[in-house]
């Protein structure tokens, strides 16, 4: 393996937060006087930007709809996902440990708030097996714009050669496409292989484990 830092998605790559954000959801849509969405609509949400979801889900463009969700749903997306309300994959720990182990850098790009995700790797026992993390507040453009990507690789000194991204989603695919590094994608999460072929990916896995023996670590 000639990759010198290995960079990942959070949700439904590495950990998985849908009763946080369902319940966000529910409470800011109905807030609004919307229907509370169900769970599996909302989950086919998640790794988008979240205002791009609310206009899924309801309809509405407009910015001041966007902006009236977002102030609903994030402090309560928030304090759960900061109190613990997030599962991590199999595997993930193991990963991350294995991957500090061989002298990797490694490091998180998400539309995940960069605040929840600092309480997220937190609480989950994460922030020591992270260099970098990378949300909604570091950076101006959301993935697949590469912007956040490319602080990243920037902070730690990477250059594209250096470089596997990792990540559940299409746009995550597009992400490292537009960034020029590699891609391996991970099944973690609602997209299926077949949606991948129309992105270049050095390897799928289906799961984390597989994910640590191919990387070899």
């Amino acid at each position: 393996m000639d990759y010198k830092g290995i960079l990942f998605d959070f949700d439904y790559t590495l950990g998985d937060a849908t009763e946080a954000i369902h319940q966000a959801f529910v409470y800011a849509l109905t807030t609004m006087g919307y229907p509370a969405p169900d769970r599996e609509s909302v989950r086919h949400t998640i790794g988008m930007v979240v205002s791009d979801a609310y206009t899924l889900l309801t309809g509405d463009a407009t910015t001041e709809g966007q902006e009236k969700f977002y102030s609903l749903f994030h402090p309560v997306s928030g304090t759960l996902q900061g109190q613990g309300q997030v599962e991590l994959f199999p595997g993930t720990v193991e990963l991350l440990s294995g991957l500090k182990a061989a002298g990797l850098s490694t490091g998180l790009i998400s539309t995940k708030n960069v605040t929840v995700l600092q309480a997220v790797a937190e609480v989950k026992g994460l922030s020591g097996l992270l260099d970098v993390l990378v949300g909604g507040g570091t950076v101006q453009s959301h993935k697949p714009d590469p912007e956040g990507l490319l602080w990243a690789m920037d902070k730690l000194g990477l250059k594209r050669e250096d470089v596997l991204f990792c990540g559940d989603t299409t746009i995550d695919a597009e992400t490292a496409q537009n960034a020029g590094v590699d891609f391996c994608a991970v099944l973690n999460g609602t997209t299926p292989a077949e949606a991948f072929s129309a992105y270049p990916s050095v390897h799928i896995s289906p799961d984390l484990w597989d994910l640590k023996s191919w990387l070899g670590v």
